[in-house]
């Protein structure tokens, strides 16, 4: 008796101008998919059930005449098959980080209307924002690009969308600092910032959870070990009842003030801790891979460096 095929995977890929759908398309190129940007609407439908392969496809507002409803349509008859996995991918950023990529890469935007370059792209981003946001509530995954280094947003799809491989959990455990936004793609949060902190050490202060001297001063706090068997208590339960009900990809995010010395500690300490258990796990550190941003970011809110992604 013949074996029945897996569904064939299919990604619609959409989003803002500018927060990078671009690079989600190559990096699924890269996977092995077939990749499609920007086709007629009408069709969609026709360019998957045609193919063989694993299939990507960007969705945007660049279309003529563009209408969210008419994809949405699209996505529920392709959910319909059970021949293919369906999923929809959107790519959002900030406002002033999308302006300010136009402002870097002199581009206009699909939507401003005319006039001088960069007269009115920020009511092309507004316009844009309006017209997609049934996609972006629809969407299995949505993707803040503001403060994701490229080298993150590309781990992101890889661990996402690669071929598949044996039966497990892919788990992502990401420190970050707080003034810099919480993560979107988090499922749970822990937050560190009860604990002490090494930033008010001018020894400690330019090091970062990595250092032993850190991790030394961070789990001399009387917190950390009655915390620490609690958390990862906790995740022991947790793991292996999402795993039993279906779920593949799992984003713990660790934070701090300024995700440079105590959730790097417990993000490195808690990967150590679940790796000889047998979980796939990658560690993540948002702040430490934008060191130009993180200049004083204990208690500065100053500017957002991210690298930018290309629309």
């Amino acid at each position: 008796m013949s074996e029945i095929a897996p569904p064939r995977p299919v990604v619609l890929v959409t989003g803002l101008s500018g927060a990078g759908k671009a690079s989600i398309l190559r990096t699924l190129e890269d996977l092995g998919f077939e990749t499609v940007d920007n086709p007629p609407l009408t069709i969609l439908e026709e360019l998957v059930c045609d193919g063989v392969t694993p299939i990507a496809i960007g969705v945007d507002a660049r279309s003529r005449g563009f209408e969210a409803a008419e994809v949405l349509a699209a996505l529920q008859h392709l959910r319909a098959r059970s021949d293919i996995a369906v999923s929809l991918v959107f790519a959002t950023a900030e406002d002033a980080v999308l302006l300010r990529r136009f402002s870097e890469t002199r581009r206009r935007h699909p939507l401003t209307p005319g006039g001088p370059l960069g007269s009115r792209v920020a009511d092309g981003i507004a316009r844009e924002a309006a017209l997609l946001a049934p996609l972006a509530e629809a969407a299995d995954l949505v993707i803040d690009t503001s403060d994701l280094p490229l080298p993150d947003l590309r781990r992101m799809i890889e661990r996402r969308f690669r071929p598949a491989g044996p039966a497990g959990l892919d788990i992502a455990i990401l420190s970050f600092g707080y003034p810099h936004g919480l993560p979107r793609e988090a499922d749970l949060v822990f937050d560190m910032r009860f604990l002490r902190n090494p930033h008010y050490d001018p020894v400690l202060r330019p090091q970062t959870g990595k250092d032993p001297d850190v991790a030394a001063f961070i789990e001399a706090d009387d917190s950390f070990e009655p915390f620490w068997t609690r958390m990862t208590g906790l995740l022991d339960l947790l793991l292996p009842r999402y795993l039993a009900e279906g779920k593949k990809y799992l984003t713990i995010a660790v934070g701090c003030t300024g995700g440079k010395h105590r959730s790097v500690l417990v993000a490195e300490r808690l990967a150590a801790h679940l790796k000889p258990q047998g979980w796939r796990v990658e560690v993540i550190h948002r702040e430490l891979a934008a060191p130009a941003r993180n200049a004083g970011a204990e208690h500065s809110h100053a500017g957002r460096e991210a690298l930018a992604t290309s629309s």
